[in-house]
């Protein structure tokens, strides 16, 4: 790992330490916008109070990244943790961090992405799915036919390891044959090692649930794909919900809901998702979303 990786971790990873504060996906992207715009050529590692200062940041800002940039050993000791527990971590610079997650989400891509599996099944085509927890039968057919094709046609099937659609359309996929991406929002050592899934966690491998990380986690789960396809939703409540609704707003990448006429489907297709009946999952390469939805008037 390179000093600037490190910097990574210094900066935007709690580091198992509830009561440490990194910076905020906002925060850190004002300092690499500041960092890059200036004429600083020396790693973040290597920032002094000065270099702070001259870039904009108060007193009380420039000590607290200091501090954070300080805690050397603290790394150490959770990298050694993280790899008796055979986690890993790729931070935004490693060669083999997601490029779709830097182009789609630039500086706001997680700083860092813990890992417990196969990386290199980031590097393969994918399709995101997310739903509901509890799901009509329809709409569960819809995750089971959603896993098995994705496998079937050589995708990635990426999601949440939730209870409900996230599940099944898992579980189908594997039992296809196919290989799963699980962005979970409980402890990443927790989750079983295999050949055919990657665990990613964007803040620690050692954090329990919170909803503050599952809504966080969205963003990573509707980015992965080349396409979110949305099981079941409930109208303008979870995080369903709100993960779809900002993929629409900042365009990550295209939404096709289950045609399953609810009242949620019909105002998420007008703000510029499309509709998909089960039968329309066999080709998934042909899946194109031209929309013009409400955040484009």
């Amino acid at each position: 790992m390179t000093r600037l990786e490190e910097g990574f971790l210094l900066l935007t990873s709690c580091l198992g330490e509830p009561k440490r504060k990194p910076l905020t996906t906002a925060q850190f992207r004002t300092l690499a916008q500041r960092v890059a715009g200036s004429e600083r050529t020396e790693e973040l590692r290597e920032l002094e109070e000065r270099d702070l200062l001259r870039l904009g940041f108060g007193q009380e800002m420039a000590q607290r990244i200091l501090t954070l940039l300080s805690e050397e050993d603290l790394l150490h000791r959770y990298l050694h943790r993280a790899e008796v527990k055979d986690c890993r971590v790729l931070t935004r610079i490693s060669l083999e961090y997601p490029q779709i997650l830097r182009t789609r989400l630039g500086l706001d891509a997680p700083g860092c992405l813990w890992y417990r599996g196969d990386p290199e099944l980031l590097q393969r085509d994918a399709v995101s799915l997310v739903g509901s927890r509890e799901l009509r039968q329809e709409n569960r057919m819809f995750a089971m036919e959603a896993g098995v094709q994705a496998a079937h046609q050589g995708y990635v099937l990426v999601s949440g390891n939730a209870r409900g659609a996230d599940s099944i359309a898992q579980n189908s996929c594997l039992n296809a044959g196919g290989s799963v991406i699980c962005v979970v929002a409980n402890e990443l050592e927790q989750q079983e090692p295999s050949d055919d899934i990657l665990y990613l966690s964007e803040d620690g491998f050692d954090l329990p649930f919170t909803a503050a990380r599952a809504l966080s986690r969205n963003r990573v789960i509707h980015c992965l794909g080349k396409c979110t396809l949305v099981a079941q939703c409930t109208y303008e409540k979870g995080g369903t919900w709100d993960g779809t609704v900002k993929n629409l707003r900042n365009r990550w990448s295209g939404v096709f809901c289950f045609q399953d006429g609810s009242e949620a489907v019909s105002a998420l297709c007008n703000m510029g998702a499309g509709e998909i009946p089960l039968a329309k999952l066999h080709n998934l390469a042909a899946l194109r979303n031209d929309e013009i939805g409400l955040f484009d008037q």
